[in-house]
Protein backbone atom coordinates (compact mmCIF):
# COMPACT_ATOMS: atom_id res chain seq x y z
CA UNK A 1 0.00 0.00 0.00
CA UNK A 2 2.01 3.14 -1.25
CA UNK A 3 1.52 6.25 0.53
CA UNK A 4 2.05 7.81 -2.83
CA UNK A 5 -1.18 6.22 -4.19
CA UNK A 6 -3.28 7.99 -1.37
CA UNK A 7 -4.85 11.30 -1.22
CA UNK A 8 -4.00 11.36 2.48
CA UNK A 9 -0.68 11.26 4.90
CA UNK A 10 -2.18 8.79 7.34
CA UNK A 11 -5.41 7.05 7.84
CA UNK A 12 -7.06 7.10 10.99
CA UNK A 13 -5.94 3.71 12.75
CA UNK A 14 -2.58 4.54 11.77
CA UNK A 15 -2.79 7.67 13.59
CA UNK A 16 -3.84 5.78 16.70
CA UNK A 17 -1.13 3.16 16.61
CA UNK A 18 0.92 6.41 16.38
CA UNK A 19 -0.47 7.17 19.69
CA UNK A 20 -0.39 3.79 21.14
CA UNK A 21 3.47 3.05 20.21
CA UNK A 22 4.76 7.20 21.13
CA UNK A 23 2.06 8.09 24.19
CA UNK A 24 0.52 4.71 25.37
CA UNK A 25 0.30 6.47 28.62
CA UNK A 26 -1.19 9.63 27.77
CA UNK A 27 -4.81 9.93 28.51
CA UNK A 28 -6.67 10.76 25.56
CA UNK A 29 -10.56 10.51 26.91
CA UNK A 30 -12.10 11.87 29.89
CA UNK A 31 -15.63 10.09 30.58
CA UNK A 32 -17.52 11.73 33.38
CA UNK A 33 -19.55 9.61 35.28
CA UNK A 34 -21.08 10.20 39.06
CA UNK A 35 -19.28 13.59 38.81
CA UNK A 36 -15.62 12.17 38.42
CA UNK A 37 -13.29 11.48 35.86
CA UNK A 38 -13.06 7.76 34.10
CA UNK A 39 -9.80 8.79 31.96
CA UNK A 40 -9.09 6.35 29.29
CA UNK A 41 -4.74 6.54 27.75
CA UNK A 42 -3.98 6.19 24.59
CA UNK A 43 -2.73 2.62 24.91
CA UNK A 44 -5.80 1.73 26.87
CA UNK A 45 -8.10 3.00 24.04
CA UNK A 46 -5.73 0.82 21.33
CA UNK A 47 -6.32 -2.22 23.74
CA UNK A 48 -9.94 -2.08 24.13
CA UNK A 49 -10.83 -1.22 20.32
CA UNK A 50 -8.40 -4.60 19.63
CA UNK A 51 -10.64 -6.25 21.93
CA UNK A 52 -13.74 -5.56 20.55
CA UNK A 53 -12.62 -6.13 17.21
CA UNK A 54 -12.12 -9.34 18.26
CA UNK A 55 -15.24 -10.04 19.89
CA UNK A 56 -17.37 -8.84 17.04
CA UNK A 57 -15.38 -11.41 14.89
CA UNK A 58 -16.64 -14.09 17.49
CA UNK A 59 -19.94 -12.92 17.59
CA UNK A 60 -19.94 -13.43 13.18
CA UNK A 61 -19.18 -10.69 11.98
CA UNK A 62 -17.32 -10.07 8.66
CA UNK A 63 -15.40 -7.77 7.05
CA UNK A 64 -17.81 -5.11 5.52
CA UNK A 65 -20.95 -5.64 7.04
CA UNK A 66 -22.21 -2.44 8.22
CA UNK A 67 -22.64 -2.09 12.25
CA UNK A 68 -24.86 0.67 13.92
CA UNK A 69 -24.08 2.95 16.71
CA UNK A 70 -26.67 4.30 18.54
CA UNK A 71 -25.37 6.60 21.30
CA UNK A 72 -24.82 9.61 22.79
CA UNK A 73 -21.24 11.10 22.72
CA UNK A 74 -18.74 8.51 25.34
CA UNK A 75 -15.60 7.44 25.27
CA UNK A 76 -17.10 3.97 24.29
CA UNK A 77 -18.20 5.16 21.04
CA UNK A 78 -14.51 6.45 19.99
CA UNK A 79 -13.50 2.83 20.80
CA UNK A 80 -16.18 0.75 19.13
CA UNK A 81 -15.88 2.90 16.30
CA UNK A 82 -12.11 2.59 16.13
CA UNK A 83 -12.66 -1.09 16.26
CA UNK A 84 -15.17 -1.51 13.88
CA UNK A 85 -12.42 0.15 11.19
CA UNK A 86 -9.82 -2.44 12.90
CA UNK A 87 -12.55 -4.99 11.71
CA UNK A 88 -13.27 -3.79 8.75
CA UNK A 89 -16.71 -2.70 9.28
CA UNK A 90 -18.38 0.11 8.21
CA UNK A 91 -19.94 2.13 10.75
CA UNK A 92 -23.82 3.30 10.43
CA UNK A 93 -23.96 6.30 13.40
CA UNK A 94 -27.72 7.22 14.64
CA UNK A 95 -28.75 10.63 15.96
CA UNK A 96 -29.41 9.54 19.70
CA UNK A 97 -32.20 11.35 19.25
CA UNK A 98 -34.14 9.81 16.31
CA UNK A 99 -37.83 9.18 16.57
CA UNK A 100 -38.66 4.73 15.42
CA UNK A 101 -39.30 5.69 11.95
CA UNK A 102 -35.93 7.08 11.15
CA UNK A 103 -34.22 4.33 13.65
CA UNK A 104 -35.87 1.67 11.94
CA UNK A 105 -35.52 3.10 7.87
CA UNK A 106 -31.87 4.04 8.66
CA UNK A 107 -31.31 0.27 10.29
CA UNK A 108 -32.97 -1.13 7.10
CA UNK A 109 -31.92 0.87 4.56
CA UNK A 110 -28.12 0.54 5.83
CA UNK A 111 -28.95 -3.58 5.78
CA UNK A 112 -27.01 -3.38 9.46
CA UNK A 113 -26.16 -6.67 10.94
CA UNK A 114 -25.34 -5.37 14.42
CA UNK A 115 -25.73 -2.28 16.67
CA UNK A 116 -24.47 -0.73 19.34
CA UNK A 117 -26.62 0.96 21.89
CA UNK A 118 -25.26 3.45 24.76
CA UNK A 119 -26.18 6.58 26.59
CA UNK A 120 -29.77 6.89 25.67
CA UNK A 121 -32.70 9.56 27.39
CA UNK A 122 -35.26 7.80 25.93
CA UNK A 123 -34.37 4.41 24.96
CA UNK A 124 -37.79 2.70 26.30
CA UNK A 125 -39.89 4.84 23.38
CA UNK A 126 -36.75 3.77 20.73
CA UNK A 127 -36.20 0.55 21.28
CA UNK A 128 -39.25 -0.73 18.97
CA UNK A 129 -37.38 0.97 15.60
CA UNK A 130 -34.84 -1.85 16.44
CA UNK A 131 -35.60 -5.07 15.23
CA UNK A 132 -35.73 -7.58 17.67
CA UNK A 133 -33.80 -10.43 15.50
CA UNK A 134 -30.47 -7.47 15.58
CA UNK A 135 -27.41 -8.37 17.28
CA UNK A 136 -27.22 -5.90 19.93
CA UNK A 137 -23.76 -4.57 22.42
CA UNK A 138 -24.86 -2.72 25.13
CA UNK A 139 -22.10 -0.33 26.16
CA UNK A 140 -21.82 0.64 29.68
CA UNK A 141 -24.69 2.81 30.25
CA UNK A 142 -28.69 2.56 31.11
CA UNK A 143 -29.52 1.36 28.00
CA UNK A 144 -32.09 -1.24 26.23
CA UNK A 145 -31.95 -4.57 26.37
CA UNK A 146 -29.46 -6.73 24.85
CA UNK A 147 -28.20 -9.77 24.20
CA UNK A 148 -24.04 -8.77 24.83
CA UNK A 149 -22.48 -6.36 27.48
CA UNK A 150 -19.58 -3.98 26.59
CA UNK A 151 -17.66 -4.79 29.59
CA UNK A 152 -18.15 -8.51 29.49
CA UNK A 153 -16.91 -8.67 25.51
CA UNK A 154 -13.68 -7.01 26.32
CA UNK A 155 -13.38 -9.14 29.62
CA UNK A 156 -13.76 -12.61 27.71
CA UNK A 157 -11.74 -12.01 24.18
CA UNK A 158 -8.17 -11.24 24.19
CA UNK A 159 -6.88 -8.45 21.64
CA UNK A 160 -6.22 -9.01 18.04
CA UNK A 161 -2.60 -8.89 18.26
CA UNK A 162 -1.62 -7.52 14.63
CA UNK A 163 -2.45 -3.67 13.49
CA UNK A 164 -4.77 -3.84 10.80
CA UNK A 165 -5.35 -1.25 8.69
CA UNK A 166 -8.34 -0.60 5.79
CA UNK A 167 -7.66 0.05 2.11
CA UNK A 168 -7.45 3.86 1.35
CA UNK A 169 -10.64 3.36 -0.31
CA UNK A 170 -12.56 1.19 0.95
CA UNK A 171 -15.76 2.26 2.10
CA UNK A 172 -15.35 3.23 6.51
CA UNK A 173 -19.11 4.90 7.09
CA UNK A 174 -22.76 5.73 6.26
CA UNK A 175 -23.22 8.90 7.09
CA UNK A 176 -27.37 9.67 7.13
CA UNK A 177 -28.24 13.28 6.49
CA UNK A 178 -30.69 14.76 9.10
CA UNK A 179 -33.69 14.22 6.55
CA UNK A 180 -35.16 18.34 6.52
CA UNK A 181 -36.64 17.42 3.32
CA UNK A 182 -37.61 14.20 3.05
CA UNK A 183 -36.05 10.65 3.92
CA UNK A 184 -32.17 10.53 5.49
CA UNK A 185 -30.09 9.79 2.63
CA UNK A 186 -26.62 7.90 3.34
CA UNK A 187 -23.61 9.70 2.47
CA UNK A 188 -20.69 7.29 1.48
CA UNK A 189 -18.00 8.22 3.15
CA UNK A 190 -14.44 6.70 2.39
CA UNK A 191 -11.43 5.87 4.34
CA UNK A 192 -9.30 8.63 2.72
CA UNK A 193 -11.27 10.89 2.38
CA UNK A 194 -12.42 11.38 5.69
CA UNK A 195 -8.63 10.78 6.82
CA UNK A 196 -7.83 13.95 3.93
CA UNK A 197 -10.66 16.26 6.01
CA UNK A 198 -9.24 15.88 9.47
CA UNK A 199 -5.47 16.27 7.91
CA UNK A 200 -7.20 19.66 6.56
CA UNK A 201 -8.92 21.05 9.38
CA UNK A 202 -5.77 20.28 11.90
CA UNK A 203 -3.36 21.74 9.59
CA UNK A 204 -6.11 24.90 9.20
CA UNK A 205 -6.60 25.13 13.58
CA UNK A 206 -3.23 23.73 14.05
CA UNK A 207 -4.94 21.24 17.08
CA UNK A 208 -2.33 19.71 19.02
CA UNK A 209 -1.47 17.39 21.47
CA UNK A 210 -2.01 20.63 24.22
CA UNK A 211 -5.89 21.11 22.87
CA UNK A 212 -8.81 19.88 25.03
CA UNK A 213 -11.71 19.14 23.32
CA UNK A 214 -15.29 18.62 24.50
CA UNK A 215 -17.50 16.52 22.73
CA UNK A 216 -21.42 16.48 23.17
CA UNK A 217 -23.06 17.51 19.48
CA UNK A 218 -23.95 14.11 18.15
CA UNK A 219 -21.01 12.02 16.55
CA UNK A 220 -23.66 10.82 14.21
CA UNK A 221 -23.47 14.74 12.69
CA UNK A 222 -20.06 14.60 10.56
CA UNK A 223 -19.12 17.81 12.27
CA UNK A 224 -18.13 16.58 15.02
CA UNK A 225 -17.01 13.30 13.76
CA UNK A 226 -14.34 15.19 11.91
CA UNK A 227 -13.93 18.24 14.14
CA UNK A 228 -13.59 16.77 17.50
CA UNK A 229 -13.65 13.07 16.85
CA UNK A 230 -11.40 13.31 13.96
CA UNK A 231 -9.10 16.14 15.13
CA UNK A 232 -8.43 14.68 18.24
CA UNK A 233 -7.02 11.57 16.58
CA UNK A 234 -4.96 13.66 13.91
CA UNK A 235 -4.05 16.36 16.27
CA UNK A 236 -3.76 14.11 20.23
CA UNK A 237 -5.61 16.43 21.68
CA UNK A 238 -7.65 15.11 24.84
CA UNK A 239 -11.25 14.94 24.55
CA UNK A 240 -14.03 15.11 27.46
CA UNK A 241 -17.73 14.02 27.78
CA UNK A 242 -20.16 15.52 29.72
CA UNK A 243 -22.35 13.59 32.13
CA UNK A 244 -25.97 14.68 31.24
CA UNK A 245 -27.75 17.82 30.17
CA UNK A 246 -28.51 18.70 33.73
CA UNK A 247 -24.65 18.80 34.29
CA UNK A 248 -23.65 20.26 31.01
CA UNK A 249 -22.08 23.72 31.83
CA UNK A 250 -20.46 22.28 34.97
CA UNK A 251 -18.59 19.69 32.35
CA UNK A 252 -17.89 22.46 30.32
CA UNK A 253 -16.14 24.33 33.41
CA UNK A 254 -13.77 21.32 34.50
CA UNK A 255 -13.30 20.34 30.84
CA UNK A 256 -12.10 24.50 29.95
CA UNK A 257 -11.76 23.51 26.65
CA UNK A 258 -9.31 25.01 24.50
CA UNK A 259 -11.50 23.91 21.15
CA UNK A 260 -15.23 24.01 21.50
CA UNK A 261 -18.03 24.11 18.96
CA UNK A 262 -21.40 24.77 19.45
CA UNK A 263 -24.97 25.36 17.25
CA UNK A 264 -26.27 28.63 16.98
CA UNK A 265 -29.41 27.67 19.23
CA UNK A 266 -26.75 26.87 21.67
CA UNK A 267 -24.70 29.82 21.90
CA UNK A 268 -28.59 32.12 21.62
CA UNK A 269 -29.45 30.47 24.70
CA UNK A 270 -25.77 30.61 26.81
CA UNK A 271 -26.42 34.76 25.72
CA UNK A 272 -29.93 34.43 27.58
CA UNK A 273 -28.68 33.13 30.39
CA UNK A 274 -25.82 35.88 30.67
CA UNK A 275 -29.11 38.53 29.84
CA UNK A 276 -30.87 37.01 33.15
CA UNK A 277 -28.30 37.51 35.46
CA UNK A 278 -26.67 40.85 33.95
CA UNK A 279 -29.32 42.65 31.89
CA UNK A 280 -27.69 44.12 28.18
CA UNK A 281 -28.42 47.39 28.79
CA UNK A 282 -26.03 47.29 32.39
CA UNK A 283 -23.36 44.83 30.78
CA UNK A 284 -22.78 47.48 27.90
CA UNK A 285 -22.03 50.03 30.52
CA UNK A 286 -19.89 47.85 32.53
CA UNK A 287 -17.90 47.07 29.19
CA UNK A 288 -17.37 51.38 28.74
CA UNK A 289 -15.47 51.54 31.95
CA UNK A 290 -11.75 49.98 31.48
CA UNK A 291 -10.80 48.72 34.82
CA UNK A 292 -14.19 46.66 34.98
CA UNK A 293 -14.68 45.71 31.23
CA UNK A 294 -11.40 43.04 31.32
CA UNK A 295 -12.75 41.97 34.84
CA UNK A 296 -16.28 41.30 33.59
CA UNK A 297 -15.47 39.72 30.49
CA UNK A 298 -12.91 37.07 31.89
CA UNK A 299 -15.42 36.43 34.55
CA UNK A 300 -18.17 35.86 31.85
CA UNK A 301 -15.62 33.75 30.14
CA UNK A 302 -14.75 31.52 33.18
CA UNK A 303 -19.05 31.41 33.42
CA UNK A 304 -19.39 29.30 30.41
CA UNK A 305 -16.44 27.39 30.88
CA UNK A 306 -14.05 28.46 28.12
CA UNK A 307 -11.54 30.89 29.38
CA UNK A 308 -9.04 28.70 27.76
CA UNK A 309 -10.47 28.68 24.53
CA UNK A 310 -8.52 29.71 21.58
CA UNK A 311 -10.85 27.78 18.76
CA UNK A 312 -14.68 28.65 18.98
CA UNK A 313 -17.08 27.30 16.27
CA UNK A 314 -20.10 27.71 15.41
CA UNK A 315 -22.10 25.28 12.42
CA UNK A 316 -24.59 23.49 11.57
CA UNK A 317 -27.44 26.04 10.51
CA UNK A 318 -27.65 30.01 9.85
CA UNK A 319 -26.46 32.33 13.04
CA UNK A 320 -26.97 36.21 13.37
CA UNK A 321 -24.18 37.91 12.81
CA UNK A 322 -25.28 40.27 15.59
CA UNK A 323 -25.20 37.76 17.81
CA UNK A 324 -21.35 36.74 17.06
CA UNK A 325 -20.77 40.62 17.88
CA UNK A 326 -22.29 40.08 20.78
CA UNK A 327 -19.47 37.55 21.89
CA UNK A 328 -16.91 39.66 20.53
CA UNK A 329 -17.92 42.48 22.79
CA UNK A 330 -17.59 39.81 25.69
CA UNK A 331 -13.87 38.63 23.98
CA UNK A 332 -14.92 35.57 22.80
CA UNK A 333 -14.05 34.97 19.00
CA UNK A 334 -16.92 32.55 17.25
CA UNK A 335 -15.58 31.24 14.08
CA UNK A 336 -18.10 30.26 11.94
CA UNK A 337 -17.74 27.48 9.44
CA UNK A 338 -19.51 25.70 6.87
CA UNK A 339 -19.75 22.77 5.06
CA UNK A 340 -22.15 19.62 4.51
CA UNK A 341 -22.15 15.81 5.09
CA UNK A 342 -21.40 15.48 1.62
CA UNK A 343 -17.70 16.81 2.15
CA UNK A 344 -17.28 16.01 5.57
CA UNK A 345 -18.17 19.51 6.63
CA UNK A 346 -14.76 20.72 5.56
CA UNK A 347 -15.36 24.04 3.24
CA UNK A 348 -15.10 27.03 4.34
CA UNK A 349 -13.74 28.73 7.85
CA UNK A 350 -13.27 32.44 9.11
CA UNK A 351 -10.18 31.69 10.85
CA UNK A 352 -7.65 32.85 11.80
CA UNK A 353 -10.45 34.75 13.41
CA UNK A 354 -11.20 37.97 11.55
CA UNK A 355 -13.75 40.27 13.21
CA UNK A 356 -14.28 42.38 9.95
CA UNK A 357 -15.93 38.86 8.55
CA UNK A 358 -18.23 38.38 10.85
CA UNK A 359 -21.43 37.65 8.75
CA UNK A 360 -19.11 35.06 6.31
CA UNK A 361 -18.86 31.53 6.76
CA UNK A 362 -15.04 31.92 6.42
CA UNK A 363 -13.12 31.45 2.82
CA UNK A 364 -12.03 27.84 1.70
CA UNK A 365 -9.59 25.45 3.29
CA UNK A 366 -6.40 24.40 2.29
CA UNK A 367 -7.47 22.38 -0.84
CA UNK A 368 -10.62 23.64 -1.26
CA UNK A 369 -12.27 25.36 -4.42
CA UNK A 370 -15.71 27.49 -4.16
CA UNK A 371 -17.61 28.87 -6.55
CA UNK A 372 -21.27 30.53 -7.28
CA UNK A 373 -22.61 29.19 -10.05
CA UNK A 374 -24.90 31.53 -12.96
CA UNK A 375 -27.85 30.73 -10.72
CA UNK A 376 -26.65 31.99 -7.47
CA UNK A 377 -25.93 28.29 -5.98
CA UNK A 378 -22.26 27.32 -4.30
CA UNK A 379 -20.30 25.13 -5.98
CA UNK A 380 -17.19 23.16 -4.00
CA UNK A 381 -14.91 20.98 -5.40
CA UNK A 382 -11.92 19.21 -2.73
CA UNK A 383 -10.71 15.20 -2.46
CA UNK A 384 -13.32 15.13 1.08
CA UNK A 385 -15.94 14.23 -1.01
CA UNK A 386 -18.33 11.13 -0.21
CA UNK A 387 -18.46 8.49 -2.94
CA UNK A 388 -22.17 8.84 -3.66
CA UNK A 389 -25.46 8.33 -1.62
CA UNK A 390 -26.01 4.41 -0.70
CA UNK A 391 -28.31 3.08 -2.35
CA UNK A 392 -28.89 6.05 -5.16
CA UNK A 393 -27.32 6.89 -8.24
CA UNK A 394 -29.60 9.33 -9.21
CA UNK A 395 -28.94 11.81 -6.56
CA UNK A 396 -25.67 11.06 -6.52
CA UNK A 397 -26.00 12.34 -9.70
CA UNK A 398 -27.49 15.29 -9.08
CA UNK A 399 -25.48 15.72 -5.95
CA UNK A 400 -22.21 15.54 -8.11
CA UNK A 401 -21.35 16.60 -11.10
CA UNK A 402 -18.89 15.33 -14.24
CA UNK A 403 -16.64 17.59 -13.07
CA UNK A 404 -16.74 16.90 -9.70
CA UNK A 405 -18.61 19.92 -8.21
CA UNK A 406 -20.53 19.12 -5.13
CA UNK A 407 -23.68 21.36 -5.75
CA UNK A 408 -24.67 22.26 -2.36
CA UNK A 409 -28.64 23.85 -2.93
CA UNK A 410 -26.93 26.46 -0.79
CA UNK A 411 -26.74 30.18 -2.36
CA UNK A 412 -24.27 32.71 -1.69
CA UNK A 413 -21.99 35.53 -3.01
CA UNK A 414 -17.90 35.55 -2.78
CA UNK A 415 -16.22 38.76 -1.90
CA UNK A 416 -12.72 39.94 -3.17
CA UNK A 417 -11.10 38.25 -0.45
CA UNK A 418 -12.75 34.87 -1.49
CA UNK A 419 -14.84 35.08 1.55
CA UNK A 420 -18.26 33.53 1.52
CA UNK A 421 -21.32 34.89 2.74
CA UNK A 422 -24.86 32.27 2.77
CA UNK A 423 -27.82 33.71 1.45
CA UNK A 424 -30.44 31.09 1.67
CA UNK A 425 -31.15 27.60 0.40
CA UNK A 426 -32.22 27.42 -3.40
CA UNK A 427 -35.16 25.60 -1.96
CA UNK A 428 -36.05 28.03 0.97
CA UNK A 429 -36.85 30.17 -1.61
CA UNK A 430 -41.01 31.20 -1.89
CA UNK A 431 -42.67 32.90 -4.07
CA UNK A 432 -45.61 35.47 -2.51
CA UNK A 433 -49.20 35.70 -4.09
CA UNK A 434 -48.06 38.82 -5.43
CA UNK A 435 -45.55 36.77 -7.62
CA UNK A 436 -42.45 37.90 -5.88
CA UNK A 437 -39.83 35.78 -4.79
CA UNK A 438 -38.16 36.16 -1.31
CA UNK A 439 -35.43 34.43 -0.06
CA UNK A 440 -36.21 34.74 3.87
CA UNK A 441 -32.70 33.59 5.21
CA UNK A 442 -30.95 36.76 5.25
CA UNK A 443 -34.93 38.76 6.36
CA UNK A 444 -34.03 36.19 9.76
CA UNK A 445 -30.86 36.96 10.04
CA UNK A 446 -31.82 40.45 10.61
CA UNK A 447 -34.94 39.73 13.14
CA UNK A 448 -32.21 37.42 15.32
CA UNK A 449 -30.74 40.40 15.95
CA UNK A 450 -33.53 41.20 18.44
CA UNK A 451 -32.18 39.10 21.82
CA UNK A 452 -35.36 37.87 23.37
CA UNK A 453 -35.96 35.69 20.24
CA UNK A 454 -34.45 32.46 20.52
CA UNK A 455 -35.67 30.74 17.35
CA UNK A 456 -37.58 31.79 13.93
CA UNK A 457 -38.46 30.88 10.65
CA UNK A 458 -40.01 33.38 7.97
CA UNK A 459 -42.84 31.66 5.94
CA UNK A 460 -45.05 33.74 2.97
CA UNK A 461 -45.59 30.69 0.13
CA UNK A 462 -48.86 31.79 -1.64
CA UNK A 463 -48.87 34.75 0.95
CA UNK A 464 -50.17 38.30 0.08
CA UNK A 465 -46.68 39.26 2.27
CA UNK A 466 -44.03 37.29 4.49
CA UNK A 467 -44.65 36.68 8.03
CA UNK A 468 -42.27 35.88 10.99
CA UNK A 469 -43.00 32.70 13.59
CA UNK A 470 -41.15 33.15 16.26
CA UNK A 471 -40.08 31.23 18.87
CA UNK A 472 -39.15 34.06 22.12
CA UNK A 473 -36.86 33.30 25.31
CA UNK A 474 -38.49 32.07 28.54
CA UNK A 475 -38.01 34.78 30.32
CA UNK A 476 -40.12 36.99 27.35
CA UNK A 477 -42.53 34.47 27.43
CA UNK A 478 -43.33 35.16 31.16
CA UNK A 479 -42.58 39.14 30.85
CA UNK A 480 -45.08 41.52 30.44
CA UNK A 481 -46.44 41.30 26.97
CA UNK A 482 -47.61 44.99 26.36
CA UNK A 483 -43.18 45.38 26.57
CA UNK A 484 -42.52 42.12 24.34
CA UNK A 485 -45.10 43.67 22.03
CA UNK A 486 -43.42 46.88 21.40
CA UNK A 487 -40.09 45.20 21.07
CA UNK A 488 -41.45 42.91 18.54
CA UNK A 489 -42.82 45.47 16.56
CA UNK A 490 -39.57 47.68 17.38
CA UNK A 491 -37.77 45.01 15.44
CA UNK A 492 -40.29 44.14 12.51
CA UNK A 493 -40.06 47.93 11.61
CA UNK A 494 -36.36 47.71 11.72
CA UNK A 495 -36.06 44.89 9.71
CA UNK A 496 -39.10 46.20 7.38
CA UNK A 497 -36.59 49.33 6.78
CA UNK A 498 -33.79 47.26 5.51
CA UNK A 499 -36.30 45.11 2.83
CA UNK A 500 -37.86 45.95 -0.93
CA UNK A 501 -41.73 46.12 -0.52
CA UNK A 502 -42.37 42.87 -1.72
CA UNK A 503 -40.31 41.42 1.26
CA UNK A 504 -41.34 43.31 3.80
CA UNK A 505 -42.67 41.33 7.11
CA UNK A 506 -46.67 41.59 7.26
CA UNK A 507 -46.96 40.25 11.14
CA UNK A 508 -44.92 38.50 13.86
CA UNK A 509 -46.63 35.53 15.03
CA UNK A 510 -45.30 34.17 18.60
CA UNK A 511 -45.35 30.48 18.77
CA UNK A 512 -46.85 28.95 21.54
CA UNK A 513 -45.55 24.94 21.04
CA UNK A 514 -41.65 24.39 21.44
CA UNK A 515 -39.86 23.79 18.02
CA UNK A 516 -37.57 20.96 19.25
CA UNK A 517 -36.58 17.15 17.70
CA UNK A 518 -38.80 15.43 20.06
CA UNK A 519 -42.15 17.07 17.65
CA UNK A 520 -40.09 16.72 14.35
CA UNK A 521 -40.00 20.63 13.93
CA UNK A 522 -35.99 20.57 14.36
CA UNK A 523 -33.98 18.17 12.77
CA UNK A 524 -31.21 16.27 14.96
CA UNK A 525 -28.82 18.99 14.18
CA UNK A 526 -30.67 21.35 15.32
CA UNK A 527 -32.09 22.99 11.80
CA UNK A 528 -36.08 24.32 11.09
CA UNK A 529 -37.99 21.75 8.72
CA UNK A 530 -39.35 25.06 7.12
CA UNK A 531 -41.41 22.83 4.87
CA UNK A 532 -43.39 22.01 7.35
CA UNK A 533 -43.90 24.79 9.60
CA UNK A 534 -45.35 26.21 5.89
CA UNK A 535 -47.44 23.37 5.92
CA UNK A 536 -49.09 24.14 9.43
CA UNK A 537 -49.42 27.52 9.33
CA UNK A 538 -50.36 27.68 5.10
CA UNK A 539 -53.99 29.47 6.46
CA UNK A 540 -51.91 32.08 7.97
CA UNK A 541 -51.81 34.78 5.11
CA UNK A 542 -55.38 34.80 4.64
CA UNK A 543 -56.72 34.99 8.49
CA UNK A 544 -54.26 37.84 9.20
CA UNK A 545 -55.89 41.13 10.21
CA UNK A 546 -54.40 44.28 8.48
CA UNK A 547 -54.85 46.00 11.75
CA UNK A 548 -52.76 43.75 13.74
CA UNK A 549 -48.82 43.41 13.41
CA UNK A 550 -48.07 41.31 16.65
CA UNK A 551 -50.17 38.23 17.27
CA UNK A 552 -49.76 35.43 20.11
CA UNK A 553 -50.52 31.95 19.27
CA UNK A 554 -53.85 30.66 21.22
Amino acid sequence: MASSSRIANKLPLEMLYHWERHCPERIYLRQTIKREYVDFTWGEVADEARRMTAALRHLGLVAGDKVALFSKNCAQWFIADLAMQMGQYISVPIYPTANVDTIEYVLRHSEAKAIFVGKLDDWKSQEVGVPSELLRIALPYDTMPASYQWDDLLEQHDPIPDSPLQAPDALLSLVYTSGSTGKPKGAMLSVERYAWSCERLVETVALGQADRGFSYLPLAHITERVYIYGGSLYGGATIAFPESLDTFIDDVKRCRPTVFISVPRLWAMFRIKIHEKLPQNKLALLLKIPLISGLIKRKLQQGLGLDQARVLGCGSAPVSPALLQWYLSIGLHITEAWGMTENHAFSTINYPFRADKIGTVGKAGPGVTIKVSDEGEILCRCEGMMLGYYKDPEHSAEAIDAEGWLHTGDMGKLDKEGYLSITGRMKDVFKTAKGKYVAPVPIEALLAQEPIIEQLCVIGYGMPQPIALVQLAESAMKGNRAEVNATLEAARTRVNDQLESHAKIRGVLVVKAPWNIENGVLTPTMKIRRHLLEQQYAELGEQWSSSTTIVWES
